[in-house]
């Protein structure tokens, strides 16, 4: 009764779909057991000829390989399909075939006596052919072809995932954007390693279908000679015949599917038209092309001897077609450019008025006059798009929103080159060239690129610009390989970051405070400006943004700030408790876990001089360091923090509470990644190794 209650429910659920295929596989294998009659095996061939012309159609029009991934398994149970009717068909001819031509059936008839006049001998040689096209030539190249794409996608997946990785940190796709790409990658090599054992399924039946077609044969004349008593020519004219009509049936289709195979296995480009368009747009898309074909072929009409009326008619044809061509690129040439503009009547002289200081643009980028179809939205640039992305990504990391980025073209700068200013000020430049690839060298690559080399203006690692068609290649030998709007995109987000702190002034701040006194607004009305003024704050927050400390935890900076600031107002003072209180969420982005810490460490001798010299100055900035002292300090310190980063961990020094601004700012000169951490910050939970005593004697 359960079972019962289940199958209708799961048919009640509407899923036929999921039976369709067992349902099929076990049809298959029934017909190599169970006897069919004629009728049954012209429906099963003439499905067997329909499925394999659908399945190469949706070849055709497939956008990419991965459109179709099913082919794999496709190909197996067409495979299967057409060795069960092989030996259904097989069956029937050596049982009835002495009763005629048509004793297995009208398909099987039709092949054998409609296509090659009923001559045994032609339909042999027409076997032959077609078997000997479709194992050596299309079977064997698609099989390759798949062999190949395999192990290069599988030598890709490395370079591939480092440039998603690449695209995720740089703030150019989500974090489901990149877990889908790297399904798809996994999902490419799986495709392309089931083609390549397909392949095998295709080239497996080409053999059995030749050695069906010989035990069929020699099968036929021994029944029809010893059982029916047939002379040797009645019953090699029988089932001969009989015999080619159903492996023509049988080849055809094969022929088909491997014709399929090829197309899926060799479709290039990323463009989203099927192969058919691409084609139409790139062999016949060429008007010079058309022309030079036509002319050749008018020459050679009227030479004496030569099929004068074919190679004119084509030559004909071929003109009109580039004339066609040209007429309609100059009409698509004319609809791009719009309708002209009207000539603009002069304007009157006018008085200079305050309108006409344009005020500085906080962030701007601009671009040569090649580069203006990246940022024009009317070209399709996904330029504009990749800013609001990284503009997002900046406000959920590091916790306020920046300034829009002002884009404008300057004729000034070079075709492809770009310039990143801040406040008016120069903070960026670089070249980028659309179209091509940056592969950019981590430092592990197993091979040299043809190029242009330069270097990745955003971080100054070799680099080299490469064409489309090498951009797989780039990603065996471990590059990793970004696209022109990547390059620019990549470039402005470091620059962002870098001046994390200059770009929050003070309206950002005020944006900033008014934002969380939506959630809290006792908290704000509190603190400002009641306790702190606005410019304390700010610089409060830029002094963590200086030294890489996101403001995300507002809650927790604004109570800080309310509880101290009655004591102080000193913004040094104010930021040593805020980073204090933020010690834990510090600490995890350096050392993420709960692992222990590895870092370097002052000699207590020179922590004592340090100290003493604070102490005797007038303040951090105005300590006075003996320059010997400073220099040693600078270097030891610089080469310290290399040998950390080499060894795989972040440059951290933990110094006292009293030195850490000092030191912070000094040192930055020499070791712009290097992370300096007070005793206080560092949670109790927290386990410290230390790596590196700087000062030391030795």
């Amino acid at each position: 009764m359960n079972g019962t209650l289940s199958f209708q429910g799961l048919l009640n659920r509407g899923n036929l779909k999921a039976l369709a295929a067992p349902a099929l596989i076990i049809l298959i294998l029934s017909m190599m057991v169970l006897p069919l009659p004629s009728f049954a095996l012209d429906v099963f061939f003439t499905f067997n000829i329909a499925l394999s012309v659908m399945v190469m159609l949706v070849a055709m029009y497939t956008v990419k390989p991965l459109d179709f991934s099913v082919f794999p398994t496709v190909l197996l149970v067409t495979t299967l399909l057409r060795l069960s009717l092989n030996v259904a068909s097989a069956r029937i001819v050596l049982l009835r075939g002495h009763t005629g031509p048509d004793a297995a059936g009208k398909v099987i008839e039709a092949f054998g006596q409609f296509l090659v006049g009923g001559n045994y001998a032609v339909g042999i040689v027409v076997f032959i052919i077609l078997t000997v096209i479709n194992f050596v030539v299309i079977t064997k190249g698609a099989g390759r072809i798949a062999e190949v794409g395999a192990r290069f996608t599988l030598d890709a997946m490395p370079g591939k995932q480092m440039a998603i990785d690449a695209d995720l940190n740089a703030g150019l796709i989500g974090e489901d954007e990149a877990r889908k790409r790297r399904s798809m990658i996994a999902q490419e090599a799986d495709f392309y390693g089931s083609m390549d054992g397909a392949s095998k399924f295709v080239r497996g039946d080409a053999v059995a279908g030749i050695l069906i077609l010989l035990i069929n044969i020699v099968g036929g004349l021994i029944v029809g000679v010893v059982q029916h008593d047939m002379d040797v020519g009645a019953a090699a004219r029988h089932y001969t015949l009989l015999t080619i009509g159903d492996g023509l049936v049988a080849q055809i289709p094969a022929l088909i599917i491997s014709t399929a195979a090829g197309l899926v296995v060799t479709r290039v480009g990323e463009d989203a038209e099927d192969i058919g368009s691409q084609f139409i747009r790139q062999v016949f898309g060429n008007p010079t092309v058309l022309v030079l074909t036509a002319s050749i072929l008018a020459v050679l009409g009227i030479i004496p001897g030569m099929p004068n009326f074919v190679f004119l008619l084509l030559a004909g044809a071929i003109g009109w077609l580039a004339y066609w061509s040209l007429k309609h690129k100059a009409v698509e040439e004319a609809k791009a450019q719009g309708p002209a503009a009207p000539a603009a009547a002069p304007a009157e002289a006018q008085e200079a008025s305050w309108s006409d200081v344009a005020p500085v643009d906080v962030l701007g980028l601009e671009v040569g006059y090649r580069l203006i179809p990246m940022v024009d939205k009317g070209q399709d640039g996904d330029l504009l798009k990749r800013i609001r992305g990284l503009r997002k990504k900046f406000a959920q990391e590091i916790g306020f929103l920046t300034a829009p980025v002002h884009i404008r073209d300057n004729l000034e700068l070079k075709p492809n080159a770009y310039r990143i200013t801040l406040k008016g000020v120069e903070a960026g430049t670089g070249e980028s060239f659309p179209g091509m690839y940056l592969a950019i060298n981590p430092g592990r690559v197993s091979g040299q690129l043809p190029g242009n080399p330069t270097t990745d203006p955003a971080f100054g690692l070799p680099a080299v610009w490469i064409d489309a068609s090498q951009r797989d290649q780039a990603h065996v030998f471990g590059y990793t390989v970004v696209d022109a709007g990547t390059v620019v995109a990549t470039h402005l987000n470091h620059v962002i970051l870098s001046h994390a702190a200059e770009l929050l002034g003070r309206q950002e701040t005020q944006a900033l405070l008014d934002h969380i006194a939506k959630d809290a607004p006792k908290l704000i009305e509190d603190l400002v400006p009641k306790l702190l003024s606005l410019s304390i704050v700010q610089r409060v927050l830029q002094n963590l943004l200086e030294e890489g400390v996101n403001i995300r935890d507002m809650r927790t900076i604004v109570e800080t700030l309310a509880e101290h600031a009655a004591r102080t107002q000193d913004p040094a003072e104010l930021t040593a408790q805020v980073r204090i209180a933020l010690g834990r969420a510090i600490v995890q982005q350096l050392f993420p876990g709960t692992g222990e810490m590895q870092v370097m460490a002052l000699d207590p001798g020179l922590e004592r001089i340090l100290s003493q010299a604070v102490q005797g100055g007038a303040g951090a900035e105005a300590s006075g360091i003996e320059p010997g002292l400073a220099d040693t300090l600078l270097r030891e310190t610089a080469a310290a923090a290399r040998r950390q980063e080499e060894a795989g961990l972040p440059a951290v020094l933990l110094v006292p509470g009293n030195l850490r601004w000092l030191l912070s700012r000094f040192l930055r000169r020499g070791a712009p990644s290097l992370k300096v951490l007070a005793n206080a910050e560092i949670p109790e939970t927290r386990t410290i190794r230390v790596s590196t005593i700087i000062g030391a004697k030795p």
